[in-house]
This record gives C-alpha cells, structure tokens and sequence, in this order.
C-alpha cells in the first residue's frame, strides 16, 4: 500500500481487518506527525507528544477488528488523540498539585527532585499494594480526575460503592505512608486528595 496521494482510509481499514502490518505502517506514516502536532500543541512536551502518538497507533491496531467504513479513519484517530491529550492533561495537573502540596507542607521539596521521586515512588508503591479494582477506581478519581458518577458509569458500579472504595483507599494510603515513616505523605493525603 502506497502512503503518498493514493492513500485510501477504505483500503487501510478493509487491510487492518486483515491484520495487514504494512496497512498500519502506511497509516502511521500518513498520519503521524499529524497527532504529534496536535498533541504538542496541547502538551508542549516533545516526550508526551511522542507517547500520545504511541497511544493511539496502539489503540487503532488493538481495535483493527471493530473499525467501521463508514466512520472516518482520521476522526476516529484524532477522537482517539484527543482523549489521550486529556488524560496526559489530567496527569500533568494532578502532578503539579502533588508537587505544590508538597512544597507547600515542605519548603524546598519542590526544588529537591531526589526527594520528591521517592515520595513518589512510595505512592507508587501504596498502590500497587491495593487490590486491583480498588486501585483502578482510585486512580480514576484522583490522578485522571473523574466524579465518583462518571466512574460508576464507566465501571459499571454504583455511587455508593464509589465513594466506599476511596474511603478504603484513603484509609489505607494513610496507614501505609505512616508505616513507611512517611508523616509529609500522610498529611498531604488529607490535604491533596482528601476529598471526591
């Protein structure tokens, strides 16, 4: 498949349903530096532009099988980008608040990476420790910032069990970071995310 003038979003898809690796490759070439730009100019950030670009490549590969002719490819990508930009955008601000609170609660962290990284890490690491479905819902909340609505409906949950699993998360980061000696971490909880 050729990329140039001729490039066919019908060809690509009918191929992609193939499992056509060179469809994919021709896509990508095609469209690539499109969803870089438009994600850098959200992102300003060459690295997150690039993993934004990873992304939706991935997800369009992943979902090859369910692509439709009659839904534009380059939409469905961008729709795709533009979704990825918003999370990144989310992370980005939920970062930066983290970093603030601790700056805040401790003058100097913020200028101290080192320190930072391993309060970091050992948020990572209360994490990782929760149960998988508890972890997600958390995560939803409080790093991609969703209502405790939106991941009920997205989760297939009600409000209510919502709210009780960031209760159980929040319970359990302050015991964590208390046991790991970590007071800064414990105290920033109540103040960064201690609310829905």
């Amino acid at each position: 498949m050729k990329i140039a003038r001729d490039f066919s979003e019908l060809d690509c898809i009918r191929q992609l349903k193939l499992d056509d690796e060179r469809a994919f490759d021709a896509l990508f070439r095609y469209y690539s530096a499109l969803v870089y730009r438009f994600a850098y100019s959200y992102l300003k950030s060459r690295v997150e532009a690039e993993e934004t670009v990873q992304d939706c490549f991935l997800k369009i590969w992943e979902k090859r099988h369910e692509l439709r002719a009659d839904v534009p490819l380059k939409g469905y990508l961008f729709t795709i980008a533009h979704h990825a930009i918003l999370n990144q955008l989310r992370r980005n601000q939920h970062h930066l608040r983290f970093q603030t609170h601790l700056a805040t609660l401790v003058p100097g962290v913020a200028t101290n990476s080192a320190e930072f990284s391993e309060m970091e890490a050992l948020y990572l690491a209360a994490l990782d420790r929760m149960p998988p479905k508890r972890r997600q819902i958390f995560i939803l909340s409080r790093q991609q910032g969703l209502t405790y609505p939106e991941i009920a409906q997205q989760l297939n949950l009600s409000v209510k069990t919502v709210e009780t699993q960031i209760m159980q998360s929040l319970k359990f980061l302050r015991a964590f970071f208390r046991a790991h000696g970590s007071e800064v971490l414990s105290l920033l909880l109540l103040l960064a995310v201690g609310t829905p």
